[in-house]
């Protein structure tokens, strides 16, 4: 005998009718449903789902996105209306009044400090001039404020728009510092690029760069000077190689720069370029990073009695993510060292470099037969993983704007870059000419994540919901307790039907519901409506539903 189950508005789950959008318009048609009579579910074969407030994991920090190397142009030479949409699209928390929100909130903005390969042109050993980037510090060591404009621009319209956190990163040491005279290795043999008497000048570049951001009011949580220490960095962008003993000194030296000025910046390392050098690693430099920084017994390397330094491993999700058993083993792995040592994980780049997933994950069967939806659902898919499995306190993407070329697709921006005269999503014109921006799938389903998980929220228990290619989710009490935040991944090519019981507490009173699939870019379906336990969600999405306690 079938279960039915009268419910009003619960088809809108099911979204099919709303054409495919770049952007989320200021006053688009609702998709919220107005009519009152019944719709009968089968809940025979529904997923029950608890969800328990008293059991509870980790404090969410933020989610954010990198500036790493194009948003320096479309400050420059895109026009107002396009940069200020941009602006709109990644920071604002506004919710206009049909319900959707005009952009996804970041928490955390990552801006990238130059080491003046710009000022080399050509020979910089960059052939991407894109790529290339200026420095604060002229070469008599004074400094230039006005440099960087393009990044202050969205350093600015992040802070008015209320942006939480700041994060400076550094690929390498400024130009003037390094061995040879370059923001990268060009030739490999080096154990790290900076002149080995030129330590405490790095750090104090560092600490007065902080210093400055902090007093023109801008909140820099964290600061990393280092990034993917594992590689060689030969050529292509600005970057270091770093032997575990060289982070370790020039986190000692930038500690110290810190604590002169009063800053109360954390220093987060290693930045580990992917998730297995924090406990282990092939790599012929920076494994076991974990060990090496935070067990006090390895007295040359042991950081862990620095002030400024973060109780956090910040480590890539690149290279680790192709199959169902890589995005579970691998991030349990690194989260339960880093509770053996008291600290939490933050993974802090990831774009969707390396071989395309594998099929059993639940990906299609080539990067040529993914659509754009396939690519940002199967990273709402690593989201989760790495916050359910690796219990990482916080998300950021690698890197917000880039042309789309050579069949890529979406793999590498939140944000497409078209040149001038550029009218298919493949671009290859010159950017300082300006052009459009549109925002993608990434963006949107990154959204679902960071518009609504806010810092200080709290990951709750979930059951019910892990079924890795087919229902995925994860459940965050905000930091006042007046709301539940349950994001879904459905993996799934048939939609999935829900119950959801509340554990130990009393059941919430409205709910709102958003949306991100193929035909809808985090529209909300559902505004302040009565709380109903029984869900219907469309095939392959991502869905949040924010439920308000009180």
């Amino acid at each position: 005998m079938k279960l039915l189950y009268n419910i009003a508005l619960l088809s809108s789950f099911i979204l099919m009718s709303c054409k495919d959008k770049d952007s989320v318009p200021e006053t688009p048609s609702p998709l919220i449903s107005t009519d009152t009579t019944s719709t009968t579910v089968d809940l025979s074969n529904a997923t029950p789902i608890v969800i328990d407030a008293n059991t509870q994991y980790q404090t969410i920090i933020d989610f954010g996105a990198s500036d790493c190397w194009t948003a320096e142009y479309v400050a420059d030479y895109f026009n107002d209306a396009q940069k200020e949409q941009a602006a709109k699209w990644l920071f604002s928390q506004e919710i206009y009044n049909t319900g959707n929100p005009a952009g996804i909130g970041l928490s955390c903005w990552r801006v990238n400090l130059g080491a003046g390969s710009a000022s080399q042109g050509s020979d910089s050993n960059i052939d991407d001039e894109t790529r290339r980037a200026e420095c604060y510090m002229r070469a008599n060591g004074t400094y230039d404020w006005t440099r960087c404009d393009g990044q202050q621009y969205f350093m600015q319209k992040a802070k008015e728009y209320g942006v939480p956190h700041f994060l400076l990163f550094s690929n390498s040491a400024p130009i003037y510092f390094t061995k040879n005279g370059l923001a990268n290795m060009k030739y490999s043999g080096e154990k790290c690029n900076l002149k080995d008497d030129c330590y405490d000048d790095f750090a104090e570049f560092l600490a007065t760069t902080t210093e400055h951001f902090t007093n023109e009011g801008y909140n820099i949580t964290y600061i990393d000077p280092v990034n993917e220490p594992q590689f060689d960095w030969n050529d292509g962008q600005e970057g270091s190689p770093w032997e575990n003993e060289n982070v370790a000194q020039i986190v000692r030296e930038l500690n110290s720069s810190l604590t002169s000025r009063n800053l109360s910046t954390q220093i987060l390392i290693p930045e580990a370029a992917k998730l297995t050098c924090l406990y282990g690693g092939s790599e012929a430099r920076g494994n076991n990073q974990l060990d090496a920084f935070w067990n006090s017994s390895n007295t040359s390397t042991y950081i862990g009695d620095q002030d400024h330094v973060a109780k956090i491993a910040a480590a890539h999700s690149y290279w680790t993510f192709t199959t169902n058993t890589d995005l579970t083993t691998i991030r349990q792995k690194a989260a339960d060292l880093a509770a053996q040592y008291g600290l939490n994980v933050m993974q802090t780049e990831w774009s969707m470099l390396d071989a395309a997933p594998e099929q059993s994950a639940g990906f299609p069967a080539s990067y040529d037969e993914a659509t754009k939806m396939d690519i940002a659902l199967y990273m709402g898919k690593i989201i989760h993983s790495d916050l359910v499995h690796g219990n990482m306190a916080g998300w950021s993407y690698w890197t917000v704007f880039a042309q789309e070329k050579w069949s890529q697709k979406n793999r590498f921006y939140l944000i497409r870059m078209n040149a001038q005269g550029d009218n298919s999503d493949e671009s290859y014109g010159d950017i300082k000419k300006g052009g459009t921006l549109t925002a993608d799938k990434n963006l949107w389903v990154l959204g679902n994540y960071s518009r609504f998980v806010r810092p200080e929220s709290v990951r709750i228990d979930l059951s019910g919901a892990s079924e890795m290619n087919g229902l995925l989710g994860s459940a965050y009490i905000s930091a006042d307790k007046q709301q539940i935040i349950v994001v879904y991944v459905n993996m799934s090519t048939s939609p999935i039907v829900t119950t959801t019981n509340f554990a130990n507490q009393t059941e919430p009173q409205t709910m709102s519901v958003y949306v991100t699939n193929s035909t809808n870019n985090l529209h909300c379906t559902m505004s302040n409506a009565t709380y109903n336990n029984v869900l219907t969600f469309s095939a392959r999405s991502v869905t949040t539903i924010v439920y308000n306690l009180d």
